[in-house]
């Protein structure tokens, strides 16, 4: 069975450069586990794709809309549908003194950020540093060793595995609830300090709202357990002289539970962001295209 432009599916795959043979992303840790590059804080799994929506290279979306599920697949990539080819204009030699107080810690290979753009040091002598601003892997083809695990089908299932893209967290930490056309989130309390979290609300929303678009209303729930270690309360009499002395009918505050609710119709939620998670020179990761050989980054003024 073929696959068309919007499914969901997880896509189990270990992507390398032709003619090197160096792997730069993978979701299979037998592949990697010897290499430089193993990340043992990494969980290596089966990556959630949505087909033909812009997630992954070009080159690799147009060849899931023609695979069938199960069937192995080897993928070639050239240049142009991959991270581009390269463009020699990119290349710029300026003094060594541009990049600043760190100019002399600055080594060849490393990644630093000049004018807000990202570049590679492939050059320094006589006081001047040669920096690449061509994405590292331009002019490359690329293989993908992959396989289509399963199709991802029902609700429960896809809004899970989306909320997952979204939140750094385990599918034992997803709790949700759904009502008719209402969605019920519980957000769990390690990512409530996580940076960019209203962002990723929407994002949640965008993506729920595409892919499983009966849900109309979608309901954030933040639980905060009251931090005063004192739980014993007053007894009636205390409490109520209390009330009559502030003049406050209440004794106690409730601060158990804090509702963070987004009401977004499916159109307007869909339109409030774009994700075009990798394009031809994709920024660096989760998800798209960058687990290749480490280098130090400095950020130059």
């Amino acid at each position: 069975m073929t696959l068309e432009k919007g499914s969901l599916i997880l896509l189990d795959y270990t992507a390398k450069i032709k003619d090197t043979n160096e792997i730069f992303e993978t979701t299979r840790e037998n592949d990697i586990k010897d290499s430089q590059d193993f990340d043992p804080s990494r969980k290596y799994e089966p990556r959630l794709l949505g087909v033909g929506e812009g997630w992954v290279l070009k080159g690799l979306d147009d060849a899931l809309l023609n695979a069938s599920i199960g069937e192995p697949l080897n993928i070639e990539i050239p240049p142009e549908k991959a991270f581009g080819e390269r463009d020699p204009s990119k290349v710029r030699m300026i003094p060594l003194r541009k990049l600043g107080e760190k100019a002399n810690e600055v080594g060849v290979g490393d990644v630093v950020e000049l004018d807000d753009r990202m570049g590679i040091v492939r050059f320094i002598g006589s006081g001047r540093v040669q920096i690449d601003f061509n994405h590292k892997y331009a002019g490359r083809t690329l293989i993908y060793d992959a396989n289509i695990i399963k199709k991802i089908e029902s609700d429960d299932e896809k809004i899970s595995s989306l909320i997952k893209r979204r939140l750094p967290i385990d599918s034992a930490d997803i709790i949700y609830e759904k009502k008719d056309s209402e969605l019920e989130i519980r957000i769990p309390e390690k990512v409530f300090l996580l940076d960019g979290l209203q962002i990723i609300k929407r994002g949640i929303v965008s993506d729920l709202s595409k892919f499983v678009p009966e849900i109309q209303n979608f309901i954030f729930i933040e639980k905060y357990p009251n931090s005063n270690t004192n739980t014993s309360l007053p007894n009636n009499d205390t409490a109520t002289n209390a009330n009559n002395k502030n003049g406050d009918s209440s004794a106690v505050e409730d601060s158990g539970l804090k509702k963070d609710e987004i009401r977004d119709n499916a159109s307007s939620s869909a339109a409030s962001i774009d994700d075009n998670s990798t394009s031809s020179s994709p920024p660096p990761p989760p998800p798209s295209e960058t687990s290749g050989r480490k280098g130090s980054k400095k950020t130059m003024k």
